[in-house]
């Protein structure tokens, strides 16, 4: 099992950037995910980093203001979102899959306790 603690969500105006932070520990993992749920909403896809090849991708509703990225020897990761909308707002929670080709949410199996982003417009 991976321990995954995120940090970083707070109240920003619209247009602010954010990082988030996802910090691991425990089993050894291949990819690092980011999601996002909204109230009401399905838990949705933001973005995924291979933790070797450094390979991501992103969704692309956040492709141009979001990055993710990774810290091997802090074994963190991060993603840096700008130009925030208030369609942003949302629960983000980091997730490890221990699959190099995990792309949706039922491939990752370890997940973070999640940290509120509310931006306000």
């Amino acid at each position: 099992q991976v321990q995954l603690v995120e940090s970083g969500g707070d109240l920003v105006q619209a247009g602010d950037s954010l990082k988030l932070s996802c910090k691991a520990s425990g089993r050894a993992f291949s990819t690092m995910g980011w999601f996002r749920q909204a109230p009401g909403k399905e838990r949705e896809f933001v973005a995924r980093i291979a933790w070797i090849t450094d390979a991501s991708f992103l969704a692309h509703v956040v492709k141009d203001r979001f990055t993710i990225s990774k810290d091997n020897a802090e074994n963190t990761g991060y993603l840096q979102m700008k130009s925030l909308k208030a369609e942003d707002t949302a629960v983000y929670y980091c997730a490890t899959s221990h699959s190099r080709h995990a792309t949706t949410r039922n491939d990752f199996d370890s997940w973070g306790q999640g940290t509120q982003v509310t931006v306000s417009s």
